[in-house]
């Protein structure tokens, strides 16, 4: 066997190997919940239960204020750094296997500073249709909020325009939103600052991510929204606040 030959198997035979290879990586984070959700089960008799799916910015809220989600009965299931491409591919194992009364999606942060794809508004908006599809078609209600508001990310600083792809997303969710009879949560509007749309430094540290004052003014806006569609039975396509 000359030693072409050879190298050919050699590479032949790891070329065969990359897709397994590949299958091991959890790019959706599926693996993330996977026990937790194994450990919480079905809801129990009258138990009106409610996911939050989200990003860093979900992550951080259920662990800086874990009792405003224990004393609610809500889910966190936020994981830094995702979009809503990763959103769409979990939202079997972290919302509808969990049989929610309701999910509140916060999405599009990590869209617009192109974690996984190149920006594309249309495209991440019709993730987020998707997942309220997906809701829908197995009796979750759906509530959508607002991106936060953000001058930059500091993590891909060449990316100049950010608040002008926040403000574009936003207004297609809520453009949705209101077409679609969906509540719609503006955490947007009074958390905005100054001449360039960031969020007010009253309310984060790093410019992206709330601090806890910032999740008080979250939780001011959202628990309203969830209890009056739960007191409705049904979606009302109102704007909050």
């Amino acid at each position: 066997m000359n030693s072409f030959f050879k190298a050919f198997i050699v590479i032949a035979t790891l070329l065969s190997l990359t897709p397994a290879s590949a299958q091991k990586r959890d790019w959706a984070g599926l693996d993330r919940y996977a026990e937790a959700n194994r450990s919480l089960g079905q809801p129990a008799p009258g138990e009106h239960r409610v996911v939050f799916l989200g990003n860093s910015i979900t992550y951080f809220w259920a662990q800086r204020h874990p009792d405003f989600f224990k004393n609610n009965g809500f889910i966190g299931r936020g994981i830094s750094g995702q979009t809503t491409y990763q959103f769409l591919v979990r939202f079997r194992e972290d919302v509808i296997n969990l049989a929610p009364e309701i999910v509140v999606i916060n999405a599009g942060t990590n869209d617009c500073a192109e974690n996984t794809h190149p920006f594309n508004v249309d495209i991440t908006l019709g993730n987020i249709k998707s997942m309220v599809e997906l809701a829908r078609a197995n009796g979750i209600k759906v509530i959508l909020t607002a991106v936060l508001p953000s001058a930059s990310f500091g993590w891909i600083p060449e990316i100049t325009d950010a608040a002008d792809r926040i403000a574009l997303l936003n207004e297609k969710i809520e453009t949705y939103a209101r077409q679609n009879n969906i509540p719609f949560v503006d955490y947007y509007t009074p958390m905005v600052h100054g001449d360039d749309r960031a969020i007010n430094p009253a309310y984060s540290d790093d410019g992206v991510h709330p601090t806890p004052a910032g999740y008080d003014v979250m939780e001011a806006i959202i628990l309203p929204a969830v209890k009056a569609v739960m007191q409705n039975n049904g979606d009302c396509g109102q704007t909050y606040p």
